[in-house]
């Protein structure tokens, strides 16, 4: 393959541990130098794009710092998702005090790893993963990935290939992509990988003493290993009028299908719940022109996952745009004909409404097991340090209760990017590699023009020390339980959260008495290396 050599620099233009993007004619690059060597790669976050340079360099690991996507700056390989494909890699030589680097005549920032094909031959082993959510789809690909060559197949009951569903409560709603732009790989893709996915595929049983899957339509298939990662289920109102038209929940494309075909004649609409996909959902429709009221028992949004303080600043941030709540009350009554005409709350108010949306939590979908006992409390699934629940079955994402490393408590997380993280590390346990899950908990959010990142996990905390501040919009917010910094928010400080999610990673937090008593360089506490840059080159004549 014929390549073209550019000339992107001086030796002396970069130190160790420091990187920069490169413009080049054919995209932009990434060049990094450790321990006096180069490496370049493509330049972009192959989630949603973000510019890595902006993000923080540890060793050869660097941090995105929208959704803190992990690649690894010598190979490509993404080391944590989100995202799916790999950084392209780019051949750096020195000549005198020059760096060059060789560019392929197809030019391509990003690609999928390299996969292994089905040999029955080799592995005549049958994969099963239920679900085709973060982790099901996650898990899918690190299988092939690592090496597997046996029968692998993946079960989803939703009629859509593996998709984003993140994507949902924002961008979906309010600008209406087409439906194949939500989908993380093509047909194409999983044909060319020996990845059977079959949509519309619903579980009736899953026996783990005969390991064996009945469906709904009466047929079987047997497994050898089984990864269940079937995510959850919206919970629904039971009150009167529950049932009427324009009354949704926001769980799968589908129900985001049919908000946004109602939401073009709606002038208001009723949010019940002050979760995320409510909050994110009001946002979403208010910025659609739609007046916006969200109904909720609590007294502040987020007060019990980011505290007071942060839960009144998304209340006032919403309310600038038009958003209006009934707090410390429930919803009583939906009324209408056939169609949703108005909301009647437990204080005696009367909203009215063209549409409403129910965002009062999910529930795992676990119903469909026997031969595992799972949590009484929701019904999910007690896993070990490996994400197995028992010989021969794992599970991953929404319905998995596992142990989390940072405080040893067993724990049930919702979050996009952990599930991918689940399915990754019980891909590998699968396939024999006994690797404990210790991957640290993140998740963001996005209403209006403010994006707020979250790094760790307190389910509760004894207080939480401020840098910064809230009314800004640009602090961090550390959860404090024990003397030990459980969790870390923050917003317009997407630097310091990938180098915090760093030192928790390493575990390497300082205690709480010195983020109080001092003013603290998040980067430069990192260490090991990390050099903030931001300086971009262009391509030399």
């Amino acid at each position: 393959m014929k390549k073209r050599k550019v000339q992107v620099g001086k030796v002396a233009d970069l130190c160790n541990g420091q990187m920069q993007k490169i413009e080049l004619e054919e995209g932009n690059i990434l060049l990094a130098r450790i321990k006096d060597k180069f490496y370049a790669t493509g330049a972009n976050c192959t989630h949603y794009g973000a510019p890595l340079e902006t993000g923080i360099l540890n060793g050869e690991r660097v941090v995105c710092p929208w959704h803190n996507a992990c690649f690894n700056i010598v190979t490509g390989d993404q080391e944590e998702p989100p995202g799916l494909d790999a950084l392209s890699r780019f051949p750096v030589n020195i000549k005198g005090e020059d760096v060059i680097v060789e560019l392929p005549e197809n030019f391509a920032s990003q690609g999928p790893p390299e996969m292994a094909k089905y040999n029955p031959e080799a592995d005549n082993r049958t994969f099963i993963i239920l679900g085709a959510g973060a982790a099901g789809s996650a898990a899918a690909e690190t299988l092939r990935s690592s090496g597997f060559q046996g029968r692998l197949i993946v079960l989803s009951k939703e009629d859509i290939l593996p998709y984003d569903r993140t994507a949902l409560s924002k961008s979906y709603l309010q600008n209406h992509p087409s439906k194949e732009s939500l989908i993380l790989r093509s047909q194409d893709f999983y044909e060319q990988n020996d990845i059977e996915v079959y949509t519309h595929k619903s579980v009736k049983q899953i026996d783990a003493s005969t390991k064996s899957i009945t469906f709904d339509d009466g047929t079987n298939l047997e497994y050898d290993a089984l990864l269940v990662a079937s995510g959850s289920k919206a919970r629904q109102l039971n009150i009167p009028g529950a049932n009427l038209e324009n009354v949704f929940t926001l769980r799968k494309e589908s129900d985001a299908e049919k908000i946004v075909v109602a939401a073009e004649n709606a002038k208001t609409a009723v949010v019940v719940g002050a979760s995320f996909i409510g909050m994110e959902t009001a946002a979403s429709l208010a910025q659609k022109e739609i007046s916006v009221k969200v109904v909720a028992p609590g007294s502040i949004p987020f007060a019990k996952i980011l505290g007071e303080e942060i839960g009144d600043m998304f209340r006032q941030l919403h309310e600038q745009h038009g958003v209006g709540f009934h707090m410390n009350t429930k919803v009583k009554e939906i009324e209408g004909n056939t169609k949703v005409e108005a909301v009647i709350l437990e204080n005696g108010e009367h909203l009215k409404a063209d549409i409403v949306i129910v965002g009062i939590g999910v529930e795992p979908v676990t119903d469909f097991l026997e031969g595992i006992e799972l949590e009484p409390e929701d019904r999910s699934i007690p896993v070990n340090e490996y994400l197995q629940a028992t010989e021969g079955i794992y599970a991953a994402g929404d319905v998995a209760r596992f142990p989390e490393a940072n405080s040893g408590e067993m724990t049930r997380i919702e979050h996009w990017r952990l599930a991918a993280q689940h399915g990754r590390i019980a891909a590998r346990n699968m396939l024999g590699q006994q690797i404990k899950f210790a991957s640290v908990p993140f998740f963001w959010t996005g209403q209006f023009d403010v994006k707020l990142r979250y790094t760790g996990h307190a389910q509760d905390w004894d207080e939480i020390i401020f840098q910064g501040e809230i009314e800004e919009q640009k602090f961090l917010a550390f959860y404090v339980k024990n003397n030990q910094i459980l969790a870390v928010a923050g917003c317009g400080r997407d630097k310091d959260i990938a180098a915090i999610t760093e030192l928790m990673r390493l575990r390497k937090m300082p205690i709480p008495k010195f983020v109080k008593n001092n003013s603290t360089d998040w980067v430069k506490q990192l260490g090991g290396g990390v050099k903030d840059s931001s300086k971009t080159f262009t391509k030399m004549t």
